[in-house]
């Protein structure tokens, strides 16, 4: 795989509450190639949206992908992301810390906020895994 298109999300029922994440991979062609969907226990939705995102990224390291398209609908985490706004929360900042390190794996990868209607498997997965969880 050169180049996957990552759709993520995570949420929390309460913030912080029992929580899920959800992505789903795509080909260069749009095919899906990959799902996840995992329970996380307690979490506010912000933490959510991150370990989604490294789960997904763990993902497309181990299926040696070269080049990451990375499409999330919390605009937080993507202004983080592309350093636009800084991680003043201290539980935020490892996960920021994990994912730029994950990201060295890559040629290249891009960070993109998209509205919630143009992510709905990702957050189907994600409450699929929060249904299990509760």
């Amino acid at each position: 795989m050169n180049k996957l298109i990552i759709f993520t999300d995570g949420g929390a029922r309460g913030n912080p509450g029992p929580a899920g994440i959800g992505a789903a991979i795509y080909d260069k062609d749009k095919i899906l190639v990959a799902e996840l969907s995992e329970y996380l226990g307690v979490a506010t939705n912000n933490q959510a949206e991150y370990k989604a995102l490294i789960a997904a990224l763990k993902k497309a390291a181990a299926m040696e992908a070269q080049e990451i398209e990375c499409y999330l609908d919390s605009e937080l985490v993507v202004k983080q992301l592309n350093r636009e706004y800084k991680v003043k929360n201290k539980d935020l900042a490892p996960l920021f810390l994990e994912i730029h390190n994950l990201s060295l794996n890559f040629k290249n990868i891009s960070y993109t906020h998209v509205p919630r209607e143009q992510n709905k498997e990702a957050d189907r997965l994600a409450n699929e895994a929060m249904d299990r969880g509760a």
